[in-house]
């Protein structure tokens, strides 16, 4: 066995690096025809679908046919265009009722929402490669945020990332890398970002004032699993009048305080 990756992290600490997946191209492949078909207004046909991931069209025939006999894929016999079916909607509800997270964090997003009028959201976190919005309260006076269950975004993305970065124990190489693929309205220098991930790490809350999004404030706060480790995040998404009116800091310190009580459930 050969020793596991060690390197310096942005706490101080020496982390040992995960070991990689042993890759399974057919399972693979076909996540990577879900989540086509996830981001797709319309319908696709094989060929479209080979096309946008670089697979060879046969490949690809013999995936659909196995997702539409799961009923996971939808085939149109007329347009001969394959979307995603209502089994993944089963799946996806059943993930979420058995979700501790979601369940705990509800009501006191929506006791936040109500409170300030503004859209609050709860996500997991999942490493480096994304986070997953998986509870979400709107309040009939905050900014339409378009999000929704199930929505993904890069891990470092926003005042999410910079709690990841904060508190999830990864490599600033690793963490640079990351940040080099991110797509803002205003994106800040790398020297700037790390400096903000630093403050995070103090005040045990981040904030974006639009960065991410021009004109929209995001504050967000981690939320550890008993291990210590990031798991979810808390966040509170406004436009930048109404949250500079409010209190950036008091909504920060609020959502702390909301953070830390989950974090105290998963213990």
């Amino acid at each position: 066995m050969t020793p596991a990756s060690v390197a310096e992290t942005s706490t101080g600490t020496r982390a040992r690096g995960p070991r990689p997946a042993r890759p399974v191209p057919a399972v693979t492949r076909a996540v990577a025809i879900l989540r086509l078909l996830g981001r797709s207004e319309d319908p696709l046909g094989v060929n479209a679908i080979a096309r946008a991931l670089e697979l060879i069209p046969s490949t690809v025939l013999h995936i659909l046919r196995v997702l539409v006999s799961e009923e996971l894929v939808a085939f149109d016999p007329v347009t001969k265009r394959y979307r995603l079916d209502a089994g993944l909607i089963a799946i996806a509800r059943s993930a979420l009722s058995r979700n501790g997270f979601a369940e705990a964090a509800q009501p006191e997003l929506d006791r936040l929402s109500r409170r300030h009028g503004v859209a609050a959201i709860g996500v997991q976190v999942i490493g480096l490669a994304h986070v997953v919005v998986v509870t979400i309260s709107r309040s009939d006076h905050a900014v339409r945020v378009h999000v929704d269950i199930g929505s993904r975004f890069p891990a470092l993305t926003s005042a999410t990332g910079r709690c990841i970065a904060a508190f999830g124990g990864h490599a600033w190489s690793a963490l640079e890398r990351a940040f080099r693929t991110l797509r803002w309205d205003r994106p800040p220098a790398w020297n700037a970002w790390r400096a903000e991930v630093e403050a995070t790490r103090s005040n045990g809350y981040a904030v974006d004032e639009g960065n991410y999004i021009r004109g929209l404030t995001v504050i967000a706060a981690p939320v550890r699993d008993g291990a210590g480790a990031v798991s979810h995040v808390v966040v509170v998404v406004g436009v930048s009048e109404q949250l500079e009116q409010i209190g950036v800091e008091a909504l920060g310190n609020e959502l702390k305080t909301i953070a830390e009580g989950l974090s105290h459930r998963a213990r």
